[in-house]
């Protein structure tokens, strides 16, 4: 005999699709992005939580970023500077992270890959120069040997030359769109900016792919006053 096999209802009615979901959003600027994408949670997003931590969460956005500069005027003007300095440590210095338990920085992992004294970026620079057309050209933060505990927000970047420009596409299984998205988008950016200047080219768009887009319960009376804020002054 077959196995038994549960059959929806012709009549039954689609699982609701969450509000958010699948979002393609095109910015000029960083901060334009951050503000965006931080508005759209907080005006959809739905609760959820990271180990016990509550939060308001959009599923699955992607980002792009036509202009992508690290110095941001919005950033400037409302990012933290304690977390920007925080986030650039974690891209610059090669490092335990202690916030982190003690895991590698993005820097320890992109400049010196599983301790092995691989640079990524080099060979990123490498490859491209060797063949400008290449659509292989991807690096990753993952660890999977030692990651048993913490795995990277940002896990894969990728690079690519297309209409003489370094476009770059990040894939995130998270980010925390209220004290540390801008950062990593800005360093991205600087990372960008780095490979670009190394190969020649100018800079083309930074685009990141989020599976879960989010702000922490605790952030959210701080972002609605930064979207507010910034809102009122355009």
């Amino acid at each position: 005999m077959g196995a038994n096999v549960v059959r929806k209802p012709a009549d039954a009615p689609a699982p609701a699709r969450p509000a958010g979901r699948g979002t393609a959003i095109a910015t000029r600027t960083i901060g334009e992005a951050w503000l965006e994408i931080a508005g759209m949670i907080l005006a959809h997003g739905r609760p959820s939580n990271w180990e016990g931590l509550p939060l308001q969460e959009v599923e699955l956005i992607t980002l792009e970023i036509a202009e992508p500069s690290p110095n941001d005027a919005l950033i400037s003007r409302y990012a933290s500077p304690e977390r920007l300095a925080w986030m650039r440590a974690n891209f610059t210095e090669r490092i335990r992270v202690a916030a982190l338990g003690g895991a590698r920085s993005y820097a320890s992992r992109i400049f010196d890959y599983a301790g092995a004294g691989r640079d990524q970026i080099e060979w990123v620079i490498d490859k491209l120069t060797r063949d400008p057309v290449t659509t292989n050209v991807t690096i990753t933060t993952f660890e999977p040997l030692t990651d048993t505990t913490y795995i990277p927000c940002v896990s894969l970047i990728d690079f690519w030359l297309r209409s003489g420009r370094l476009e770059v596409i990040a894939y995130a299984h998270s980010i925390d769109f209220g004290k540390k998205g801008f950062g990593n988008l800005v360093q991205l950016a600087d990372l960008q900016r780095i490979v670009a200047g190394r190969l020649g080219v100018p800079e083309g768009a930074l685009v990141m792919i989020i599976k879960s887009a989010h702000i922490y319960d605790a952030e959210l009376k701080e972002m609605t006053e930064i979207v507010a804020t910034a809102a009122s002054a355009v």
